[in-house]
């Protein structure tokens, strides 16, 4: 199974960046699947989880009302749409995935859980 990421790269504060998750290698079904973001120094954070087959989602309280994870199963892909963009979401943004069904709230704080994972793009906001 392999990842790759794209999307990523310089934004101003108050832009739009959308980032994609291509998923290879397995069959594309039923799929719990995330994108976490980290900053050097500190602790690997959740920022929006999908259950692709129940269409159910969580998002970080930080990101709620400015981001959207969607998938298209067609092109198996997973997306993080990210809106009204502030200094503080710069990160590395890595998506990950598990072909098993899970509650999006609960795995938000156990990137243990997901067993596959991207190499990561770096998202930079500059004010």
């Amino acid at each position: 199974v392999e990842l790759v990421e794209s999307g990523g790269g310089s934004a101003q504060a108050g832009g739009s960046q959308r980032l994609s998750c291509v998923v290879s290698g397995v069959n594309y079904s039923a799929y719990c699947m995330t994108w976490f973001r980290q900053v050097i120094g500190k602790e690997r954070e959740a920022v929006a989880v999908i259950s692709t087959r129940a269409g159910s989602t969580y998002y970080a309280d930080s990101v709620k009302g400015r981001f959207t994870i969607s998938h298209d199963n067609a092109e198996r892909t997973l997306y993080l749409q990210m809106s009204s963009l502030k200094p503080e979401d710069t990160a590395m943004y890595y998506c990950a995935a598990q072909i098993f069904w899970c509650s999006p709230a609960s795995v938000a704080k156990r990137p243990e859980f997901f067993t596959y994972w991207g190499q990561g793009t770096q998202v930079t906001v500059s004010s």
